[in-house]
């Protein structure tokens, strides 16, 4: 999902939409986010709007599911007769700290309320911990098609520096019997580039998620955020830095792993074995589709109208009790805001950015990527090299001038 916004334009209290962004709706594809904002306990390089014991007075997961239907019922009454949901991606958090009926009812609702699609991704997260082959059984059964798991690393000293709770084998234990529950797809995230890690722990690491024989995993750098309990360690000087050059590295010893062991890079940080390996739901962010979030902070998209959800959960609840929008905050997004959000993310994207989508200024910064080996022409699409993977922010910028 995008990062966070500015304040943007009230959002009104019904939430009512400009009959523009309804005109289109689903017209790149629709789906829907579910944000589930409960953790166990908070990693300390996280500043995503989660809560752990502690941090939420009254904190609880019993009745979460019963708001999340709330705001489908919103929803459902915005949009008016939407097409069929492609994707669905539950997030957090942690998920799967509700109880696998509350997930099967959080799905059963949504396709109560618009459809699943024929074939439809439906992709929850979890921590490796939070689940047993029996949930994963039950969560099978009801309809998720796919499951994503936070591995992070293998290497001890790399999950303490993290936070990280599960043992170095869980992650890919866990993988496992997601697989033997019948899920075809599964991802495994790692990253890369914490304070302390060497070479050997991430080759570990990297093949520890391949040998799990998951069809997908997610690599990410490490990025120290403001409020972290990891940045406070590193402004005490407890911890160094991380390296841009050390996340360079072990980006190609990533690229090299794993594409030998037959999985292809489809967008700058993720890789899988084959294309229907390749997260729809994801792809639907960075192609310009569709979606509804919902939960506390969560961001949607329709028909170029970006809004975002009251962060805290109490305060999200209350509002939709009242009969209210949770929405906080919302932009409409002019030609130049979706021309930009085109470029930086199909750039991302192994298909490419078509050349069509630049003007003449674009299209000469492309040929000068292409004469340092940042760039190649495709099909009429500027695609990315490896060494253009590396500088993708600088070629970005580079593209829109």
């Amino acid at each position: 999902m995008p990062g966070p916004l500015p304040d943007g334009e009230p959002v009104p209290s019904d939430g009512t939409l400009p009959d523009s962004a309804l005109h289109a709706v689903g017209a790149r594809g629709f789906g829907v986010y579910v944000h589930v904002p409960f953790c166990s306990s908070r990693c300390g390089y996280c500043d995503f709007n989660t809560y752990a014991p502690g941090e939420l007075p009254g904190w609880r997961t019993e009745g979460y599911a019963d708001t999340v239907l709330a705001e489908l019922e919103l929803a459902a009454r915005t949009l008016g007769a939407a097409p069929a949901v492609d994707t669905v991606f539950v997030g957090g958090g942690t998920p799967t700290l509700l109880p696998t009926d509350e997930l099967a009812r959080i799905l059963a609702a949504i396709d109560k309320t618009w459809g699943l699609a024929p074939g439809a991704e439906v992709t929850t997260e979890a921590n490796p911990e939070s689940v047993t082959p029996a949930s994963l059984r039950e969560l099978r059964a009801a309809g998720y098609t796919r499951v994503s798991l936070g591995m992070q690393s293998v290497a001890p000293g790399v999950l303490r520096v993290l936070d990280r709770r599960h043992s170095p084998g869980r992650a890919a234990q866990a993988a496992t019997e997601a697989r033997e529950a019948g899920f075809d797809h599964v991802n495994l995230d790692l990253i890369y580039g914490t304070p302390g890690e060497t070479p050997d722990d991430f080759a570990a690491s990297l093949a520890t998620a391949i040998g799990a024989g998951v069809d997908h995993v997610s690599a990410y750098a490490l990025i120290v955020e403001d409020g972290t309990r990891l940045a406070a360690r590193i402004r005490r000087g407890e911890l160094p830095h991380p390296s841009d050059d050390v996340a360079a590295d072990r980006y190609l010893a990533a690229e090299a792993a794993l594409t030998a062991a037959g999985f292809d890079w489809y967008e700058v940080s993720n890789w899988a074995t084959t294309p229907a390996g390749r997260c729809r739901h994801n792809l639907l962010y960075w192609t310009g589709g569709d979606w509804w979030g919902v939960g506390p902070g969560a961001h949607s998209h329709v028909g170029g109208v970006r809004w975002w959800n009251v962060k805290h959960p109490a305060a999200y609840a209350q509002r939709l009790a009242d009969g209210l929008t949770p929405g906080a905050g919302r932009e409409v997004l002019t030609a130049d805001d979706r021309h930009t959000e085109d470029v930086m993310l199909r750039l991302r994207l192994a298909g490419g950015l078509p050349l069509d989508v630049l003007d003449q200024a674009g299209r000469a910064a492309a040929e000068r990527a292409c004469a340092v080996g940042r760039l190649e022409i495709h099909d009429g699409a500027a695609v990315l090299t490896l060494r253009g993977r590396l500088l993708a922010d600088a070629v970005v910028r580079d593209l829109l001038g």
